[in-house]
């Protein structure tokens, strides 16, 4: 069980704008804060902000109308290496085990992006962004997913072609993907496929439409962020650079 971080290095983040600050704070939107600061409302250590003013809410003084502002809680990103048997759920009505038991102190907003059925394993992430989660999860972005397929037989390569092309499923074709042998037996491969749509158990069903059920299943990235070097059943909360790429690709910017 991970317990969530408290104070780390990215919990003091540099200076950020001002309107920024203003809205975490409950002044409406960003442009709305841009407002109030062009009002002369707002000072940063006793002297009156302007538009272009960046300042750090955690070693400053920033004040609407004299009295200090309250932050909401820090916005929060982690990744978690999901192990077998967990199910992405906040509450699940059989009782089973969920990926929340295998974290503590969560906010009650931080919410899992995107779903991985119960058996497969590896990166998933959670955001108490609304608007991250949003886009990291809208087929208008298409992110890529990675996984690591362990399948009971050795495709051929017309096997391998169907996969790059397109799958016919029972809701629609899948979008091309990209795949490579990792390794392989006699009798079992491991193959390294990439996808940017975020179908039901749609990797799955792909390899069971081209005759190789995956027997082992892991996401070994999601867009930016990687697994690698992240312990099974643990989090850990997203560096500012990941963060910042995450945000990137789905043209998130502040």
């Amino acid at each position: 069980m991970t317990r969530l971080p408290t104070d780390s290095p990215s919990s003091h983040p540099a200076p950020e704008r001002l309107q920024k600050i203003l809205a975490r704070a409950g002044f409406g939107s960003r442009r709305a804060a841009e407002g109030v600061i062009a009002s002369g409302r707002v000072t940063v250590d006793g002297v009156v902000a302007t538009l272009g003013t960046r300042a750090d809410p955690d070693a400053q003084r920033i004040a609407v109308d004299g009295t200090p502002i309250r932050l909401r809680p820090t916005e929060l990103t982690l990744a978690l290496h999901k192990p077998a048997g967990y199910v992405v759920t906040a509450n699940d009505e059989q009782g089973r085990t969920t990926v929340y038991h295998l974290l503590t102190d969560a906010p009650p907003n931080l919410r899992y992006v995107g779903r991985l059925d119960q058996q497969t394993e590896g990166l998933l992430l959670f955001t108490t962004d609304g608007e991250l989660a949003h886009r990291l999860t809208h087929p208008r972005w298409g992110v890529e997913k990675v996984y690591e397929a362990t399948v009971s037989r050795v495709p051929n390569a017309a096997a391998l072609e169907q996969l790059r092309r397109g799958v016919a499923l029972d809701d629609g074709p899948t979008a091309p993907a990209r795949v490579e042998v990792v390794r392989s037996s006699a009798d079992r491969s491991v193959l390294r496929i990439a996808i940017h749509e975020g179908r039901n158990r749609q990797v799955r069903r792909m390899f069971d439409a081209i005759g190789c059920p995956a027997t082992r299943l892991v996401r070994t990235a999601f867009g930016p962020i990687v697994l690698e070097g992240l312990p099974r059943a643990q989090a850990r909360e997203l560096s500012q650079a990941e963060l910042r790429a995450l945000r990137d690709a789905v043209d998130l910017h502040d």
